[in-house]
Formats: C-alpha cells, structure tokens, sequence
C-alpha cells in the first residue's frame, strides 16, 4: 500500500504500468490509421501511372491523447486509490473485531456491520489477517474454543452474515477466547460495543478492556448510552388497566417514542405515545382500552425499533383471568338462589372462568382472583396469605359472620359488635353510592340513582383509611377498600354479596366493578409444580416471532421468574403446551440499563461515525471505458463507416438544421414560456416513456424518503415477476404537476395535512374522474377501529383534505372484488401492519364500469415495500415479519395490475357464461 497524503493506492505496483504511456504515445503517433476506403470503377485511368512513395498521415493527436488517457484512467484505477483513507491499522498482527451482538445492538445493527466492514477493507488493503469475535454466546458454540485467523476477504464475508442475538452478551467468554489465539506481533483490537454495560459489574468490564489491551491496541466504538436501545418492560396493574413501561440507559435529555399494542392475527390495537421527561430513565403509558381489546393484545412493540428487547410478548397472565369461588356447600342453611355465591356466578362467567371448590383445590391450580363470601370458610389463612403475596387477588364480601367475628385477611380495621348494632349498621332510610374517587379503579363508572345501602360493616379510623378506600356512600362511609399485601391485593365489599343488605348486586354497576376488579389483578400466580414447558416460537434477533428451532431447550414453569433465565439455549418466545402458553421475555429478566463505564487508560473510545474515505477507483475504470468506447466510435468515424457524405458538407447541413430550428423557435415562443415548456416537456417525456408511479409529497423529509424507497422496491417487484417495465417513481405536487401521466398515485396522510386549494381539488377531481387510481394511506394503525365512536386523527385528516371532493361512497373491500385476483389470490392486504380494513369505491357509486378510482388503508405499505440501492429493506414489518413482507408486495402487484387494466379480471369470470351463449 502506498501512502500520498490524501490518496492512498492499494495496488501501488500497477502504477509501474505508467511508465509505459510515453512509449504508447510514440506508438500511435508513428501508426497511421486504417486507410479510406472509397469506390472507384475507373480503374482504367489509372493504368501507366508510375507509383510515387509517400509518407502515410499520422494517427491525429487529439486522438492519440484520448487513448493515453484512457489507458492512464485504467491504470490508476486498478491501483485502487483511495482519498482521505482511514488511519493505518496499529501494530503488526492481527485485526481482532470484537461485535457486541446481543439484544440491545439490534437497533443499529448496520452501523456496526459498516464499521466493520470499513475495518477489513483496511486490513485488506495492509495484507493483515483478521479475527471476528461475537460476544453473545450461540448455543453451539464451545466455550474457550479459539477463534480462526482468516485472511480479511473471508472475515468480511462471514461478518456480512452475522446477525444479532435475542439474548444478552457474554464479555468474559468472549475474552477466553481470543486469550486463547495466538499469533505474532501486536494486534489491533477493535471492539464494536452496543453501549451497555450488560450483566457484567463496571469492575468486570474494566478487567475485560486491560485484558485486551494485553493483546494490541484496543478501540472501541460507542455511541454512548443515549443512542442505545430501549427495553419494554412488563405492563403493571393499576387500578384502570395496564401501565405499559419502557427503559432507556441513558437519563438525559426528553424524548418521544410509540407503543404499539399488536393482536394474534396482527391487527394493531393501540398506539401510544412513551415520554422520557429529562433524567428518567422509565417512562410508561396507560392502555386505556376497554377490557375485550385489552385482552387480544399479544405484542407490545416500539415502532421504528429492532430488537427482542423492543418488544414484549403477552400471555394469559395479562388477558383473561382465572377466578375462584369458594364453595358454600359447607354452610348451613344457606340457600343457592339467595346466596353470594349465586349473584356472584352470573356476574363472573360471561367473561372469566370461573372454577368452584375448596380454598385448597383452587389454589392448587393456576388462578388469578379468588372470591369470598360471607358464608365460605377459610382454614388455612397461612396458605392464603402466601399466595396473596405471590401476586394473587383476594376479594371478601362482608356478612352476618364478618361482622360477628371481624378478624382474618382484610384490608383495614373493622368496628366490633360493640361498636355496630347487630355487628352492622342499620339506617331507618337506605344511603344511595357516592362518586368513585381519581385513584380508584372504578373511576368513570356511572352510578345508577337506585342502588342503595341498606346495612354493612364499618372500618375503624384510620389515617390511611382514605387511601384504601375504592367506594365510598353519599354520607362518606367506605364501602369498597383495599389494601396492598406483597405483590397482591386484599379488597372488601363492606356489603353482602347477595340482596340482604343491598340491591347492589342486582345492578349492572356490580359486573362492572368485579370486571374492573380484575383487570387490577396481575394474572396467572403460580404454574403447576414440576410442569416442563416446551419451546413453540421464539423471537430471533430483529424482534421477528418464529418457530422454534431445535437448538431451544424446554425449560420448567418456575424459570421463567427468574433473573438471568433468558439464554442461547432459552431464547424469549413463548412457550407451553395446548391450552398454556407462557411468555418468556427480555424485560424485567435483565438489571436496570447502564451505559459504558468508565475504560482503563489508553483505550481510544469513539463512535460510529461515517468514514470519510471514498474509493475512486470504480469511477476511474468506468470514465476509461467511456473514453476506451469514444474512441471506437471515432476511429469509425475516421475511416468513413459512420457517414456516407463528406464530413464538411455533414457539418454544414447540420449546423444549418440547428441555426433554422433555433430561429423558428425563437421567432414564435417567448423565452420565458420556451424555458417553462422545456420543463414541461422533459418531466413529461420522463413520466410517459414508461410507465410510473407517482407519490403525492407531504413536505415531510422521512415520510417521503420512505414513498419513494417504498415504490422503488414494489417497482423492483414488478421488474421481477411481472411483464411490467415500470421505471422508478416520480414525485408529484398536485397544484403544479399533470396527473394524467400516472396511473396509480400512493398518497400518504399526515395529522398536519392541509385541505388542499381550489385548483389542486379541481386537478384531484378530475384526476379521479377520467380514470385515475388513487391509494391513501392512513399510516395509523388504529385508524378504521371504531371504539366507542371514536375517529383517528388520520381519519380526521383524509376527511378535511379532501373536503370539496366528490369521494364517492366506500365499502369495506368484497372478497370477490378484482383487487383480490388481480395478480395473486390474496384476502388479507397487510402492510407495515397488518390488520385494518381496506375501503373501496361501491360498485352502486361508480360511473367506470365497476372500477375503482379510491382505495383507502392504514398499514402503511410504502414502508413495507421500501429498500435501499442495494435491495435491504428499511423498516420492520410487524408482527408477521418477511412473511408478512411477502404479502405487503403482492398487494401492490396487484393494486397495479388493477390500475393498469381495470375490471379484465372481472370479465374474465364470465367468459365461460359468454362462451356459453354464443354455442361454443
């Protein structure tokens, strides 16, 4: 390699090649070029002539500086030279790239793969050999196995293939095997960190760093703790649902990010927002979602993000709760269709299942709430209370016997009997229910005027009584309180749980407040002792669910509470059996995120910055090809093949053509219309050569770098598997541009939309009249989710964008409609998201022969089609992953199908009933 300042030439030895031009140059100077050959019949006249010796016309020197030229070009650029290179590798060894690839370096996993890339094309360039070491164990891998020297070519092949691991990093493994590589001289070492400090102490990584400072040189890249990935936490109860959390390492500066709620079938069932005020390293919102959507939740995901640690999977333990009612059959006298128990079973079972028994038999099993009535019987408290502790809920009704003997598992103090009348409080005039306060779980509930109170038990004061109390009687009287006992609850009704001393639970109100009840319930406690669960699908790398490979082991119910249980062999994913499936999970398995501590002295810690190096010699062959290809067309220009007159009289009646076409321009077009009509034409010529697709602008850099890498990928698509020519897409202002030269426009929808200007509706709507598709992307995966009425904000914004736009009616897409054959046979058109419903033109409200003009959806596909120059995708599809990918593309082959042919795929369905008519 040979150094120049600026310039650096990988194969400095073909420049030796340039010491030949000068001998080229007197070459093709003393060679004439091939002779004229002209057509001469006359040949008589010729016959006598004595030959005369003549000196033959040199090569023109223009011509011979081309080739010099060329063949320079071509020389310098096999060179490899490279300008402003990056700085020399240290040392004389080895190259050893240490990649922290782990859950948390899934987010900016290409960043690193180009370090390192950049990093072996040095080495390459020095002739060093180089050595990749992965520091998230794999689970075939050999523990202080050492790593195999490769030269730098295969290591960036191999490193072009490493992807990241679901799981966290092993430092100290990865240090025992390169101690193990031996090798002479130093080495360079490079270590590609994800910014986290991992499950190893801050001493741990200072000791990992001076061990490789023994090796050589130790950089590490970082772009510190602000820049790293962030972890979903598992939801916590609270008293309206379920608080979704995410962490970050860094406490810094505020920040923004989503949380999307995905079902089984892929449908997005939330969206929300996740603030980072400044120096929180938590931050959570509420799913404020009714109970039904609630519970179809099986993924919580950061949009726009990589990674198992972006995503956290849900399992029943966050869905429909397993309840247990104590059985009554021990109790005397006590009648079925008076009891508690009675009113309690029709309001549970509609929506939980509900299981009977003694308190010993239900607690055996997995359950999440246990009721108790007045008349039940309790032997064991112990064992209650333990399981009270583990998680579970705890919900007693109050009666003749509680207020008899006020003693046993209750949330505050109850009165006496000799404080209470009878044990109770008895009013000559029953007292109707209060407002439910802000920090209870029934806040928002609407109280009917004629449930009343008729008798209960009282609490003793208390200064915490207020807290505990979830319900409260006009007069102020608890009657609902709750207290907190280790991860459970403990919460009394201060009423029976049948119609003696209040018609509460004849009520609507009283399902209402046990649903509530519930949902502040954690869920599943316990998992049956000694149950192994086997592996059904797990999360790869990229956050994608997948089958389970053979390499995931089962793993008992009880590991999954336990710190450090996710690994290489018990990767996150779900797993069970028919009937039970557990979740198993990054978050809440790991320690509280930490950036990179502070590294030994001597350790050059920088970031993943772009190199400034830029490799000429590509364009340098390519510019010696052009001139190589010049002068083939010169030499036959030379000798006569390219023109059949004399090149004077060539010139002269092209220059003529060229002064007469100027004038007449000139004389019957202004200059400021002849400058506009040359931009007219061009972008009209450049829309109708071939056929393309065109996507309206936003004014939003990401959204419409993301349409045009969108359709540039489906546009890659059709080249693939279509007979479409489609050349690349085109942005379109619908105020300046001409809409007829697109068949089909992709127009994404922003809340900040504005209506568009008269002029620009009359474009639309003409645009739309004459045989024009338009397909409007919501890019809300909520929008179309109607709950309690509720409309997107996207919905919104279609809605007064096009206000003054004849939209003619929409209907949910039929599952005959020719969008669903165009191309592929297809039924469900995901995106980005999947789920969401597609809206076209009524076939009642069409004047185009049943073709629609207006296809409406939420799944933002143009992010799912998008790609970069070299065909990787851009963004992650959720939750169906490449599969869903698959889909996303051949809805858009068939939305151009349909735009381009219309309803012929409609026709083709009665051909045989045509066919049939006329007698064939």
């Amino acid at each position: 390699m040979l150094e120049l300042g600026l310039i650096t030439f990988a194969n400095p030895w073909l420049l030796l090649a340039a010491a030949a031009l000068p001998i080229l140059w007197l070459l093709l100077r003393v060679t004439p070029p091939a002779p004229k050959r002209l057509p001469f019949p006359a040949i008589r006249l010729l016959t006598g002539l004595k030959a005369r010796e003549e000196t033959p016309i040199k090569t023109p020197w223009w011509l011979v500086l081309l080739r010099t030229l060329a063949l320079a070009l071509l020389i310098f650029g096999l060179a490899q030279p490279v300008i402003n290179p990056d700085e020399r590798l240290y040392g004389s060894g080895p190259l050893i790239i240490v990649v922290d690839d782990g859950w948390a370096a899934a987010s900016a996993w290409s960043r690193r793969i180009a370090a390192a890339e950049r990093l072996l094309a040095q080495a390459e360039r020095e002739d060093r050999r180089a050595v990749v070491v992965t520091t998230a164990v794999s689970a075939l891998a050999q523990d202080g196995e050492p790593p195999i020297l490769l030269p730098a070519s295969e290591a960036r092949q191999l490193i072009v293939g490493l992807e990241p691991k679901p799981w966290p990093v092993s430092r100290t493994s990865a240090l025992r095997r390169i101690q193990a590589l031996a090798f002479e001289g130093t080495a360079q070492i490079v270590w590609l960190s994800d910014g986290q400090r991992g499950e190893e102490e801050a001493e741990e990584l200072a000791d990992f760093a001076e061990a490789l400072q023994q090796k050589g040189r130790l950089d590490v890249l970082d772009d510190g703790a602000a820049a790293s990935a962030h972890l979903v936490l598992p939801p916590e109860n609270t008293g309206q649902g379920l608080m979704a959390r995410v962490e970050r390492a860094s406490a810094g500066a505020p920040a923004t990010l989503r949380l999307i709620g995905i079902g089984d079938e892929g449908e997005v069932l939330s969206n929300n927002s996740i603030v980072f005020e400044e120096g929180e390293t938590i931050a959570g919102a509420e799913l404020d979602l009714p109970a039904e959507l609630r519970n179809r939740i099986a993924q919580l995901r950061i949009e726009n993000e990589q990674g198992a640690g972006a995503v956290l999977l849900m399992d029943e333990r966050w869905r429909r709760r397993p309840v247990g009612l104590i059985s009554e059959s021990s109790a005397a006298g006590v009648q079925p269709l008076l009891s508690g128990t009675y009113y309690l079973r029709k309001a549970l079972d509609p929506f939980t299942e509900l299981r009977t028994g003694s308190p010993r038999e239900l607690l055996d099993r997995e359950l999440a709430v246990l009721v108790l009535t007045d008349e039940a019987q309790v032997e064991d408290d112990a064992l209650l209370e333990d399981w009270i502790r583990r998680g579970g809920l705890l919900v007693r009704f109050a009666g003749p016997r509680l207020a008899e003997n006020p003693q046993g598992l209750l949330p505050v103090a109850l009165r006496g009997r000799d404080r209470v009348l009878g044990g109770a409080l008895t009013w000559n005039d029953p007292v109707a229910l209060g407002s439910f306060g802000p920090e209870s779980p029934f806040l928002g509930l609407e109280v009917p005027d004629d449930v009343v109170v008729r008798r209960q038990v009282l609490a003793e004061p208390a200064l915490d009584l207020q807290q505990k109390t979830w319900a409260i009687l006009e007069d102020g009287t608890p009657l609902v309180t709750a207290d907190r006992v280790g991860d459970g609850w403990i919460v009394l009704f201060h009423v029976s749980a049948n119609t003696d001393w209040s018609n509460l639970p004849l009520s609507g109100l009283f399902v209402q407040m046990l649903r509530r009840l519930l949902e502040v319930s954690q869920g599943v406690v316990s998992q049956e002792a000694g149950e192994i669960l086997q592996p059904l699908t797990t999360l790869n790398g990229l956050g994608v669910l997948k089958r389970a490979s053979g390499l995931a082991e089962p793993l008992a119910g009880d590991v999954l509470a336990e710190p450090g249980s996710v690994s290489a062999q018990h990767p996150p994913g779900y797993y069970g059996r028919d009937g039970l499936r557990r979740a198993h999970n990054l978050g809440g398995d790991l320690q509280p995120l930490e950036g990179l501590p502070a590294l030994p002295d001597g350790v050059v810690r920088r970031d993943y910055a772009t190199s400034g190096e830029f490799d000429i010699g590509p364009w340098l062959i390519a510019l010696a090809t052009a001139l190589l290809l010049a002068d083939f067309l010169l030499s036959l220009w030379l000798r006569g093949h390219l023109v059949r007159e004399p090149r004077a009289a060539t010139v002269s009646r092209t220059a003529a053509a060229l002064v007469a076409a100027i004038v007449l321009l000139a004389s019957i077009t202004p200059p400021n219309a002849l400058a506009q009509s040359g931009t007219d034409d061009a972008r009209a010529l450049e829309a109708t050569l071939l056929t393309r697709i065109g996507y309206v602008l936003t004014d939003v850099p990401e959204v419409d770098s993301a349409s045009a890498a969108g359709l540039s990928g489906l546009t890659r698509v059709l080249h693939l598997r279509t007979s479409i020519e489609a050349g690349p897409p085109l942005p379109v202002e619908i105020e300046q541009d001409e809409l007829a030269f697109f068949p089909l426009l992709y127009w994404p929808i922003l809340p900040e939309q504005e209506t568009l200007s008269p002029i620009a509706g009359e474009k639309l709507q003409s645009y739309l009249d004459n045989g024009g598709t338009v397909l409007f992307d919501l890019r809300d995966p909520t929008a179309g989710a109607r709950i309690s009425g509720q409309v997107s904000n996207a919905e919104r914004s279609l809605r007064q964008l096009l206000d003054g736009v004849e939209i003619p009616p929409l209907i949910p897409l039929p599952p005959d409609h020719v969008l669903t054959k165009a191309f592929y046979l297809m039924q469900d058109f995901p995106g980005r998201f999947a789920g969401g419903t597609l809206w076209v033109e009524g076939s009642e409200g069409s004047d185009q022969d049943g073709v629609t003009s207006v296809v409406i959806g939420a799944n933002d596909w143009a992010s799912a089609w998008a790609v970069d120059r070299l065909g990787r995708t851009l963004y992650p599809v959720v939750p169906g992953g490449e599969q869903q990918r698959e889909q996303a593309y051949r809805f858009g082959v068939n939305l151009v199908m349909y735009a381009l042919t219309g309803n012929y795929k409609a026709d083709q369905v009665h051909v045989p009933f045509i066919l049939e008519r006329l007698g064939q």
